[in-house]
């Protein structure tokens, strides 16, 4: 079996809005989730999400505090992930988005009540986001496609 793999998200908001993107090839899933993805080896958390975060948008952020800890797994496959939703502000009031890398297909900022309609994971974003507390943990569940 292998090890989880670690992965990092970003919880930008402007204007009350989140920033959601879709990243399945030939939109061929509605599921929604923040910008972020894999950590590499010899770079910190928030280095990490930073290079992510341009690598999928164009946009530039500074990292703030951790918000929830998501995790899930495909018990066929043995594929495990864990995800580390951080906070974090956009560093320029341009927002004009672009996918360097051609990995997103769709971006979206949703308001909450936008994101009550929209197919995301986790289930818990919404409350992490806009709540005032400590980091929220989703305990693991199976894999949404």
């Amino acid at each position: 079996m292998k090890p989880p793999r670690l992965a990092v998200r970003a919880a930008i908001l402007r204007d009350d809005r989140l920033l959601m993107v879709n990243a399945y090839a030939g939109q061929r899933s509605d599921l929604w989730c923040l910008p972020g993805g894999g950590v590499e080896p010899g770079q910190s958390l928030p280095e990490n999400l930073i290079r992510e975060v341009a690598e999928e948008t164009g946009l530039t952020i500074t990292v703030g505090a951790p918000i929830l800890v998501n995790e899930f797994h495909d018990p066929a496959s043995g594929f495990h992930q864990i995800d580390l939703i951080f906070r974090a502000k956009l560093t320029t009031a341009d927002v004009t988005l672009n996918d360097p890398e051609g990995v997103v297909n769709r971006i979206v900022w949703a308001s909450r009540a936008d994101l009550r309609s929209l197919r995301h994971k986790p289930e818990t974003l919404a409350r992490a986001v806009w709540g005032n507390h400590a980091a929220w943990y989703d305990p693991l569940e199976r894999i949404v496609r």
